[in-house]
């Protein structure tokens, strides 16, 4: 089982470089992010608000059913409703209510057990599964806040728990979509800023998916879409996932970006 240590310290990197960011003074909390209808305080109230959703996960696992009951009921509107609800608190309330709350998160994760598992809005989840995904939401959201800000996104060795994530739930974006996950492994090839190479499935695989560290953890946070990105797909079925890519639990993600300029290369 994976060792939850390295992730757990670079959730608290990742979220100690936005609390800098939102923290500074003079921040318009009220400015528009990408997100349609998400300010920079949106953004945090969904961080705060999906983090305590995960201690309830963690501390009652056998409470979550009714916490998945409410998502069903809710719909598309569920999440935006959080936001916006916990964004109309005082910035300061919202930003202590975010720094505690991901502190206690980090701490109970840390002592769970290693081989605990969580219920959540996809499949259940290890320690270090839900600390990738916390760590994945707070650098996607981070994005929305830093473009909002006029900030480009900084490359970090952080993103290499973003890529195994993207990978890993391959067969689950699949799924989402109503559509059954290829049978073989992709074989993923993936440039790091510092030059060096990321790789994952078979050398030999006939679906291939190979560009940029960034550009894919971009498109698994649907923040950029693959035909924007540097991303090259060889094969229809690899074409297909970096379509529908989602690291994220729940419905299928509405995507930002459609500009043409597709460098994807199907083969059959």
């Amino acid at each position: 089982m994976a060792d939850a240590a390295p992730v757990l310290a670079d959730l608290h990197a990742e979220s100690q470089a936005l609390d800098d960011l939102v923290a500074r003074d003079g921040l318009d909390w009220a400015r528009a992010t990408p997100a349609v209808g998400w300010t920079v305080a949106h953004q945090i109230a969904h961080l705060a608000w999906t983090d305590e959703k995960a201690l309830i996960a963690v501390r009652t696992p056998e409470a979550f059913g009714e916490e998945l009951r409410r998502a069903l009921a809710g719909g598309e509107e569920y999440v935006d409703a959080a936001a916006h609800a916990w964004a109309r608190r005082p910035v300061a309330d919202l930003l202590d209510q975010w720094r505690a709350g991901r502190a206690t998160l980090a701490a109970e994760l840390a002592a769970a057990a290693p081989d605990a598992r969580f219920p959540w809005y996809g499949p259940p989840m290890s320690v270090a599964s839900m600390a990738t995904a916390r760590l994945m939401e707070t650098w996607a959201h981070g994005l929305d806040v830093r473009e909002a800000l006029g900030l480009p996104p900084v490359p970090s060795a952080r993103l290499r728990h973003i890529v195994r994530l993207g990978v890993r739930t391959r067969d689950f974006a699949f799924g989402v979509h109503g559509l059954t996950p290829p049978a073989t492994e992709f074989r993923v090839e993936l440039r790091a800023p510092g030059g060096e190479l990321w790789t994952a499935g078979p050398e030999d695989a006939e679906q291939r998916v190979s560009g940029d560290l960034l550009d894919f953890c971009l498109v698994v946070t649907q923040r950029r879409d693959y035909r924007d990105s540097e991303l090259l797909a060889v094969g229809p079925d690899a074409a297909a996932w970096l379509r529908i890519a989602q690291a994220f639990a729940g419905p299928p993600g509405k995507g930002r970006g459609r500009e043409d300029r597709n460098r994807t290369e199907e083969t059959a």
